[in-house]
């Protein structure tokens, strides 16, 4: 036996009870609808609808806060070493671009261990999503150089 209890049924309604019940609603909440745009029409307060909440009033607009001076962005690694490997005219390996980086002050590790592997990986991955169109060609294994850039580029 089942310790459920069984809700006691409403009695149906017929087909044109409901229609004339769902068309006097209608009706109330079109009455109701009117009298408030009236009512905001004539700038009245209007007391929230059943299960509304109030409405909030207007906030005044603050003045607005001063720009923040923008520092400069700190370029990648990446980006720094495709400067070096630009300027540079014999082919280059990554720790020979991390240390002239830090020479001339593109890019300074933030405390890594081994801040040429992630270059060296970063500057592959470069050439395989772009292929001619990285800032990077590989030489030799592990060492790269610029690409020759012509009239168009």
């Amino acid at each position: 036996m089942s310790t459920k209890t069984k809700k006691p049924r409403t009695p149906k309604m017929s087909k044109s009870a409901a229609r004339a019940e769902g068309a006097a609603k209608t009706e109330r909440l079109r009455k109701a609808a009117i009298a408030e745009i009236k009512d905001r029409l004539d700038g009245k307060p209007t007391a929230p609808a059943k299960g509304e909440k109030a409405a909030k009033p207007l906030k005044v607009a603050k003045s607005p806060k001063p720009a923040k001076e923008k520092k400069p962005k700190r370029s990648s690694a990446l980006d720094a070493a495709a400067q070096v490997i630009a300027g540079a005219k014999v082919p280059m390996r990554a720790k020979e671009m991390i240390a002239e980086m830090e020479a001339k002050g593109l890019w300074k590790s933030p405390g890594g261990k081994t801040p040429e592997a992630t270059l060296y990986a970063a500057i592959i991955r470069e050439i395989a999503a772009k292929g001619e169109k990285a800032r990077f060609k590989k030489h030799d294994k592990g060492v790269f150089v610029a690409p020759p850039r012509g009239k168009g580029a």
